[in-house]
């Protein structure tokens, strides 16, 4: 069975298709481009011929309805969007109101879990971080929410007179006595950057403190720029929502 599996974000549009138990022809898109160019521009870059399509959506019910649409006719297949649930494939939501977790954030933990089967702190870097806890038994400690580093970067341009458009380093944070910039563009980037690793570092510590051991796990657009900064050794899995769906759909529960 051919499963094309997508995993629409906020600044990007993930894909990827699932044949004999591995993902292959992995690609992604900004949203950017989809609004300027139409979703045309989108089924260009994806095959016909799948079985299923199976999503994580986090652009709203407006895009997933149009998505619907564009990929039913173009692959002749129904979308089957994913559901944040309190429970399942060995995790336990912590929310209260389980749908109210963002989808990516509950997939990209199923994915997590998958591979690890014990504690690990999830963290996916992209127009926001978001931070996910799991103990040992496969329970959702709670997670964190902050900015990205670009909509960081856009804000103090926007509410301030004296800092200007910075864009963000497309390499990893700089540690150690290079975090200092010496210019105002410098200084910005590596507080930025600097500020997501400092909450991925704290979180760790805390875990660690109340006797879990967590593996962290970074996934999403800006994991890169992190990943070398961090005190801890880490995973990067840039297609970490992309196998949770794969997990979900080979282990219907």
């Amino acid at each position: 069975m051919s499963v094309l599996l997508l995993d629409v974000g906020n600044s990007r549009l993930k894909w990827g298709v699932l044949d004999d138990g591995d993902i292959r022809r992995t690609g992604h898109i900004s949203q950017e481009k989809i609004r300027e160019n139409g979703l045309s521009v989108l089924t260009t870059k994806l095959p016909r011929r799948v079985d299923v399509v199976r999503a994580s959506n986090v652009a709203g019910n407006s895009f997933a309805t149009r998505l619907s649409g564009v990929i039913g006719m173009h692959c002749n297949s129904d979308v089957h969007f994913a559901r944040s649930e309190k429970r399942g494939w060995g995790v336990t939501n912590s929310y209260r109101q389980p749908r109210l977790l963002g989808v990516d954030r509950w997939v990209a933990m199923i994915g997590a879990w998958a591979e690890t089967r014990s504690a690990c702190l999830i963290v996916d870097a992209g127009t926001a971080v978001t931070l996910d806890a799991i103990d040992d038994e496969g329970m959702h400690l709670g997670g964190q929410i902050i900015p990205g580093v670009d909509t960081m970067l856009d804000s103090l341009s926007s509410a301030t007179s004296d800092i200007p458009i910075v864009k963000a380093n497309v390499k990893q944070a700089a540690a150690e006595l290079k975090m200092f910039g010496k210019n105002t563009a410098a200084a910005v980037r590596e507080g930025a950057q600097n500020a997501v690793v400092g909450a991925v570092e704290r979180a760790n510590r805390t875990l660690q403190s109340n006797g879990i051991d967590p593996t962290i796990i970074l996934t999403g657009g800006g994991a890169a720029r992190i990943l070398g900064a961090l005190e801890t050794t880490s995973l990067h899995r840039p297609n970490l929502v992309l196998h949770g769906l794969a997990h979900m759909l080979e282990n219907t529960q």
